[in-house]
């Protein structure tokens, strides 16, 4: 039996994409949000996760930081999509033909130029795929969806434009979850550790947090912020470092750490991917 990895949204996704690109072997398993992509590797419906984690025009994809402390499931690795825009109408239809144009919330804002230079009003949809189905299915020509050309190939839709993002450089990072951490993996170009920590809000808790990432030489390549339960008293932050935790420098990195923050949980240690 086929294994299954969980994506949010619909097939011909970038999600979708990023499954192709690093798990081809996999029967995709779409699921309506985030939350019911965890829960379908939670129940065992699925094997894996694919899921992103932020976007090089758009930033970080806030849900995504918010469930995974509490997912129960581990990052077992990393992949980089190249996010391609394309305006995807019906056969027949020209890109002079069209007055909207569909998508989610996200994908908007990074092709903005092109649709202002266009005269396209930009109208949300809860995912691009599906955006392209419904599109189909109407059947207008004045309708168009901006999506991968995967969708377009998937739902009989015609590329009217090519790459229309505003970034030449567009790209989504996704992570891809489990139920089960892998820590014996050691990658060709190197290894990312994830976690999650709290500090106190009081002067210089950050300050003496990060200080034993510096003298032990551990390259930190992400750090954010956000609050925990609407509280104002203490603050939850995401990172990544380069680096295993059997490492002596990331070992003596995380022990001092854990001496100035509290609930230190690892989320995943994992193969640096090549295009980092």
């Amino acid at each position: 039996m086929t294994q299954k990895i969980a994506i949010q949204g619909e097939l011909g996704s970038y999600s979708h994409e990023a499954c192709r690109n690093k798990r081809p072997d996999m029967e995709v398993l779409p699921c309506r949000g985030f939350e019911d992509a965890i829960n379908a590797v939670r129940s065992g419906e699925a094997e894996l996760a694919m899921l992103p984690v932020e976007n090089t025009t758009y930033g970080r994809v806030a849900d995504i930081h918010r469930l995974l402390p509490h997912s129960g499931l581990h990052i077992i690795d990393e992949t980089f999509v190249r996010v391609h825009i394309n305006l995807l109408g019906v056969p027949g239809a020209t890109v002079e033909d069209i007055e909207e144009a569909y998508s989610h919330l996200v994908l908007l804002p990074q092709c903005a130029t092109y649709l202002s230079d266009h005269g396209i009003r930009g109208r949300v949809s809860s995912d691009n795929a599906r955006a392209a189905r419904e599109v189909a299915a109407k059947g207008d020509k004045r309708t168009a969806a901006l999506a991968s050309e995967l969708a377009g190939e998937i739902y009989g839709l015609n590329v009217l434009a090519r790459h229309i993002e505003d970034q030449g450089n567009n790209t989504t990072r996704f992570l891809t979850m489990s139920r089960e951490p892998d820590l014996t993996r050691r990658g060709e170009n190197g290894m990312m550790t994830s976690f999650v920590f709290q500090v106190r809000n009081i002067p210089a808790a950050l300050y003496k947090a990060m200080g034993g990432f510096a003298t032990n030489g551990v390259n930190m390549t992400k750090l954010e912020s956000y609050m925990v339960g609407g509280s104002f008293t203490a603050t939850q932050f995401y990172a990544d470092i380069d680096g295993h935790p059997d490492d002596a420098n990331v070992q003596l990195a995380l022990d001092e750490l854990r001496y100035f923050t509290t609930n230190v949980e690892i989320l995943g240690v994992y193969p640096t991917d090549r295009k980092r």
